[in-house]
């Protein structure tokens, strides 16, 4: 095994560290309720037209929702929507600098002009603590929209308490739609609209590196796990990756799977679970370096097959970004990613449902299920793409033209028109100056 480090800047920050050995789920209760009864809440009838969009969310963070909130922003300004990005999560030096972000105490209050909508990238429980730190002049006078991401059937309870936040709900799938749909019983509440990330607006656009500039051999099959270990090892199940590859491709030096492990420094327990899966194979890397942006999609090129055996999926940013830039993805056939996969487009693995079980306490949901995918299968579809570069290139090129129609602007500029935010749609601003709002 070779394994390159994670490094030590990104450690968690001591308070952070006491905050987490509290159990989960009474954390969560107890984070959500408090901010509650403080947080600021939205105006009952609010202005239903507007020329612009603040985007709220973890905006600066190298994480699924933050990555989602770009995704958001540049999209609306491609369909020539004024939007600009507000901070409302805590920030963290160094993982996205470049980014222009918009002060939440600014002039107009909360660096959106006066009246402009505000999607607020920040999943249900977590609404209040955004309101908080948005503050009273920011959240009134706006229609308020929580684009929220779930990976179970059914959501918690306490995110009953995110729909005194908002206005209406956006989800990215329709498997999330169905579960956040479960907490408006006879359909009373805001309205649920499926709104997937537009990937596709803003396709990967790989760094000039090859297989060399990260390590990697150039005469071996290679096949790619991309996971953050934050966003549930249980549910990512890289276990399973592991377990698959063993099976399809035992101690093959002509076959390589690299483990690339987000957050891996922060869950000492989980990445020592997986070197003990992985032990002495010569045929497995793990890899725990943060990239920038260009350089993560160029490292996604110089792979060969993208895998996810994952549990559960809200919607699967990292196979999405895989099929636009034409790898071939092997992936469980459940959950969000299924509303731009299907068996011509990807290589899907079967599965069983079973009951949740995660050690960490993050989805213990009364009820809940989610996918076992089968090993063996996985395996059978990793030997039949790497003894086949031609099947690879097809599959790989159906992919990217499946993830090119399916996760493109079309539901985000029917939903920015159904909240009203509609003088500049249908022009294109891609790459143009758009003011501070």
């Amino acid at each position: 095994m070779i394994e390159n480090s994670i490094p030590r800047a990104t450690a968690l920050h001591p308070l952070h560290r006491l905050w987490r050995l509290l159990p989960p789920e009474p954390r969560r209760r107890l984070l959500a309720r408090a901010t509650s009864f403080v947080a600021p809440r939205p105006d009952r009838h609010p202005p239903r037209e507007s020329g612009s969009i603040g985007v709220v969310g973890e905006v600066t963070r190298a994480s699924g929702l933050g990555e989602g909130a770009r995704l958001i922003h540049h999209a609306l300004r491609t369909i020539g929507v004024p939007s600009c990005l507000i901070e409302a999560g805590v920030g963290v030096p160094g993982e996205r600098a470049d980014l222009e972000v918009a002060d939440p105490a600014g002039v107009g209050g909360g660096g959106a002009a006066p009246g402009a909508a505000l999607v607020m990238v920040v999943n249900a429980p977590g609404m209040a603590l955004a309101a908080i730190h948005l503050g009273r002049r920011t959240m009134r006078g706006r229609y308020i929209v929580g684009y929220w991401n779930w990976e179970l059937p059914v959501v918690p309870e306490n995110w009953q308490i995110g729909l005194r936040f908002v206005h209406e709900v956006w989800v990215p799938s329709n498997f999330t739609a169905d579960a956040v749909n479960n907490l408006l019983p006879g359909g009373r509440g805001p309205r649920v609209r499926v709104v997937p990330y537009p990937v596709a607006t803003a396709p990967p656009m790989p760094a000039r590196l090859d297989r060399a500039a990260f390590g990697l051999p150039e005469d071996v099959v290679i096949v790619l796990v991309s996971a953050s270990i934050a966003s549930s090892m249980a549910r990512k199940n890289p276990l399973a990756a592991i377990a698959a590859f063993r099976a399809a491709f035992g101690d093959r030096r002509d076959r390589l799977l690299v483990l690339k492990l987000g957050k891996a420094g922060h869950y000492p327990d989980d990445l020592a679970a997986i070197r003990a899966a992985v032990a002495d194979a010569s045929n497995i890397r793990i890899e725990t370096r943060t990239f920038p942006s260009a350089d993560n999609h160029a490292f996604i090129s110089c792979c060969d097959i993208v895998l996810s055996l994952h549990r559960s999926e809200g919607f699967g940013l990292v196979p999405a970004e895989a099929m636009l830039l034409g790898k071939p993805v092997v992936a469980t056939a459940w959950s969000g990613n299924m509303d731009y996969m299907d068996p011509d487009s990807t290589a899907l693995v079967g599965y069983t449902l079973v009951s949740v079980s995660d050690p960490r306490g993050n989805y213990e949901v009364p009820g809940a299920v989610w996918a076992e995918p089968s090993v063996v299968e996985a395996a059978g579809q990793l030997r039949r793409l790497a003894d086949s570069a031609s099947l690879r290139a097809a599959l790989g090129a159906r992919g990217r033209a499946a993830a090119l129609n399916r996760l493109g602007v079309g539901k985000l500029r029917d939903a920015v028109a159904g909240i009203g935010v509609t003088s500049a749609l249908g022009t294109s601003r891609s790459g143009t100056s758009v003011p501070a709002l």
